[in-house]
């Protein structure tokens, strides 16, 4: 199998200048690069920068994938919008982890799987997670936590080790927190068991009187500082800033940490023995569906029977009219009415239908197309 790596960056906040495009150029001739992205792939060779410090420096989100089972996604946040104190209560190891550098805050994740299915194709991937991005700004921790999550699962951490907090609404993902489970092949009975103790919480609808009310009680001098920064542009942002405020402080059961903080830590051993039972109650559940399917199945069979049983005759005469045809077609029917009435006759423990096999065989020996069908039939 060829080697195939995926490299995508995405600049969000702000776009690349001409001169940061031109460095990046430097780096690759064949790469798609934009004001806002850069992405290339490698059947051969390898990606001559450096996916850390381009992040550090021009990017907002990385994601990489190479066909061997490596998985990479990194985003970058402003300081002010996630601490670093946050970011490593859920990232702990090499795989999952937080750093900070020029006011800005990285959290990577990574997962690794060489016995999985082989992927060549990274399109359309980092698209489908980077609203985690805002999630996390807003101050949704669900992300964070399923990076957590995946050094659990990877035995990354110490048995008695206890999760950090829960954020509320793990039992339903937005499309964007599914498809990044789905990239860091989290174990779906691992996430349901860490959702058990996840409470649900409904997001406060916007409210400007509450808004109004709220700015009301801000000191002066703080309102006076904000309008400064403003003014020397120095506070991109400050909106979301002072919802992400708002929020916690007036709907503090919404903030992921805040909600999370009620509920009793579980240790990873916890954790773990809880997706084993989610398995096996899902397996259990697998097994008894299959089980009616298979009833239903029979029953449905033993209908067709009863009613072939009373219009036997007319069936052997189609199967008559079928094999003269002499169309391949035609001859794969005429076997599924064999296979029917073959199992009639065992059902019914008669020994008509080996007579009539016999004389078919007789009399259409000849038909070589045909006779292979009923030796792969076992007629």
């Amino acid at each position: 199998m060829s080697e195939y790596q995926y490299y995508e960056f995405l600049a969000i906040d702000r776009p690349l200048t001409a001169a940061e495009m031109r460095v990046l150029r430097s780096y690759s001739t064949r790469a798609v690069i934009t004001p806002t992205s850069f992405t290339n792939h490698y059947n051969w060779g390898d990606f001559k920068g450096n996916p850390d410090k381009w992040v550090e420096k021009y990017f907002d989100a990385f994601l990489y994938l190479a066909n061997w089972g490596t998985h990479i996604l990194k985003l970058r946040f402003p300081s002010e919008l996630l601490s670093l104190e946050t970011a490593r209560e859920y990232c702990q190891t090499d795989f999952v982890s937080a750093w900070e550098k020029d006011g800005k805050l990285i959290v990577s994740f990574e997962s690794q799987d060489e016995d999985g299915d082989w992927e060549e194709d990274g399109v359309g991937l980092l698209s489908s997670m980077v609203s985690v991005r805002s999630e996390i700004i807003d101050g949704d921790l669900r992300a964070l936590y399923l990076g957590w999550l995946l050094d659990a699962q990877n035995e990354e951490l110490e048995e008695d080790d206890l999760e950090p907090p829960v954020p509320p609404n793990l039992k339903e993902l937005s499309p964007s927190l599914e498809s990044l489970a789905n990239f860091l092949r989290i174990d779906a009975h691992l996430l349901a068991a860490a959702a058990s103790a996840s409470p649900t919480v409904e997001k406060p609808k916007e409210d400007n009187k509450a808004f109004d009310k709220w700015i009301a009680t801000l000191d002066a001098r703080e309102k006076d500082a904000m309008l400064a920064s403003l003014m020397r542009g120095e506070a991109d942002y400050l909106g979301r800033e002072l919802l992400t405020r708002f929020q916690r402080e007036t709907h503090p059961a919404s903030s992921g940490v805040s909600a999370a903080d009620a509920a009793p830590r579980r240790t990873v051993s916890q954790l773990l023995a809880g997706a084993d039972e989610f398995r096996r109650i899902a397996e259990k559940h697998k097994a008894e569906a299959k089980a009616r399917r298979e009833r239903a199945a029979a029953e449905a069979r033993n209908r067709y029977l009863d009613d072939l049983a009373g219009r036997t005759p007319q069936t052997w005469a189609e199967i008559e009219s079928l094999i003269a045809t002499k169309l391949p077609k035609n001859y794969d029917e005429a076997m599924k009415l064999l296979k029917d009435l073959k199992d009639l006759a065992d059902r019914q423990g008669s020994s008509d239908f080996q007579l009539r096999i016999a004389a078919l065989r007789a009399a259409h020996a000849r038909k070589s197309a045909l006779m292979d069908r009923l030796r792969k039939l076992g007629l």
